[in-house]
């Protein structure tokens, strides 16, 4: 039997790198791929002391979790019982179809065995050396050999992390514990369509191409009977019950795919990491969710007792990987009517506030090249969503900060960047502060020519437009191309 092979993305998820990381050794000739797949033997000559207790997947989920994003609490990673005992099955299942096709194999070596000893028997020499091979081929093969343990790690994954593969874009990811195929998808940072995600809307309806699924949530969106001679289901409402399974799903393309919204959200809390910042936020109800991208913004209106209505525009600071929960960063602005009541203490924890949105371009754009992340004050906020959801997506090789504060309080969440550089290997930040944005946005640029191969990287750009603009114009002057800048102008006073 040939060598077990694996996907980039499983390959990396069990030897605890990003895709990129790998994609890159693929480059580089340090791994052959083949039909898109590595062979187990390669990667093990290339991380030949890879400890898969430590450094696999449920590790770095974990640690992505807990360090990363810091908003989760430790789950159960196994599924239900009835969820693993399905996958159980259809391991046993394929181990038993192997078994009788080994079976077949072997009874066929042993009857051609027999015969070549019986027509040894008449001293043809030639016929006796060809049963003395078979005799040692056959010895050889039964005798146990050593066990490849990214194999063994492989098969052990698909019963409590099932791997799921998405037609036609061939992204991939996992499912863990007790979430369904749209909770899973969304943390791996995919672009899914949906809408309530409570099995009422039938927007986030797909195909099983191939693979088993289990039903965890009720829903009342009727699927016809074709719909399910076809293979149809939803996301929301259903979990993977096999190790391996492949969608057909419809996935957002960019910031035209996503459609305008309007909710009113919950107001879940109100704090103040830094004198003149404060942290909202906002809840959306479980049957409303907002859809958007990391990186988009998304007007947030409160109408007060005496009916005034206050209204701004703030980009969203949390990942779509949760998208009941957005956060955001807003400063004490005299000209920003919503500032003002949130400030004056008006908006408070069980209070209403009108969500309407998305909007803005300033999403990851396709590829797996380096991403590097320039933001001042508050260009943090849309970086931020966008570095949540780049490590969600775990494709590149590597992610770098570079964060100018202005004003006193500018790195109001410097504890978050070590978080992030303490949990995740590719990732790296430099704080810097200079109270005037241009001659910060010209020493941020120098920094980030000394580095090497700084021309290769996607950049992404977020601050007051006058950081923007000479930040943009001191990168092209150093060689960067301009198809892989991208920017926002955040008016952060």
């Amino acid at each position: 039997m040939g060598t077990h092979r694996l996907s980039v993305w499983r390959a990396a998820q069990l030897v605890g790198v990003a895709r990129g990381v790998l994609q890159k050794q693929v480059r580089d000739g340090e791994l052959e791929l083949g039909d898109g797949s590595i062979s187990a033997d390669d990667l093990l000559r290339l991380y030949p002391t890879a400890q898969f207790e430590e450094s696999g997947l449920l590790e770095r989920v974990t640690q992505i979790k807990e360090q990363a994003f810091g908003k989760r609490v430790r789950e159960r990673l196994l599924p239900s019982q009835e969820v693993l005992a399905q996958r159980l099955f259809g391991q046993s299942q394929e181990l038993a179809d192997v078994r009788r096709h080994l079976q077949r194999y072997h009874r066929l070596v042993v009857a051609l065995q027999e015969r070549i000893g019986e027509l040894a028997k008449t001293g043809d020499e030639s016929l006796q050396a060809l049963e003395r091979f078979a005799a040692r081929g056959l010895a050889g093969v039964l005798a146990t050999g050593t066990a490849n343990y990214i194999e063994v790690m492989d098969d052990m994954l698909k019963v409590i992390a099932a791997h799921v593969t998405v037609r036609p874009s061939g992204h991939e990811f996992t499912v863990e514990g007790r979430d369904t195929l749209l909770q899973a998808g969304l943390r791996a940072g995919l672009k899914f369509n949906y809408g309530c995600g409570n099995g009422t809307c039938g927007m986030c309806k797909v195909r099983v191409v191939s693979g088993e699924v289990a039903k965890i949530q009720p829903y009342d969106y009727p699927l016809s009977e074709a719909e399910k001679r076809q293979g149809y289901t939803l996301l929301c409402a259903h979990t993977a019950a096999s190790g391996e399974l492949s969608l057909e799903v419809l996935e957002a393309g960019g910031a035209q795919d996503i459609p305008e919204q309007e909710i009113v959200a919950q107001v879940r809390a109100v704090a103040d990491p830094a004198p003149d910042i404060r942290l909202l936020h906002l809840q959306t109800p479980r049957t409303h969710r907002l859809r958007f991208l990391a990186g988009q913004s998304v007007s947030l209106g409160w109408a007060g007792p005496a009916n005034e209505d206050s209204r701004a525009t703030y980009a969203v600071a949390s990942c779509p990987c949760d998208d009941r929960n957005l956060l955001f960063y807003i400063a004490r602005n005299p000209r920003d009517p919503f500032a003002g009541q949130l400030f004056a203490g008006r908006i408070k924890a069980g209070g209403a506030i009108t969500v309407r949105g998305p909007s803005g371009e300033f999403v990851l754009a396709n590829g797996n090249r380096p991403l590097v992340f320039a933001a001042c004050d508050l260009g943090f906020m849309p970086v931020k969503s966008l570095i949540e959801h780049a490590l969600a997506l775990d494709e590149s090789p590597s992610l770098s900060l570079f964060w100018l504060a202005t004003r006193s309080d500018g790195h109001f969440l410097e504890k978050q960047c070590r978080a992030w550089a303490q949990a995740l290997d590719q990732f790296a930040y430099a704080l810097s502060a200079e109270t005037c944005a241009a001659r910060g946005a010209r020493q941020m640029a120098q920094a980030i020519g000394a580095g090497p191969k700084f021309a290769d990287g996607d950049y992404y750009l977020a601050g007051p437009e006058e950081f923007v603009r000479v930040l943009n114009g001191e990168l092209r002057g150093i060689g960067v191309p301009a198809g892989q800048i991208f920017a926002t102008a955040i008016d952060g006073d």
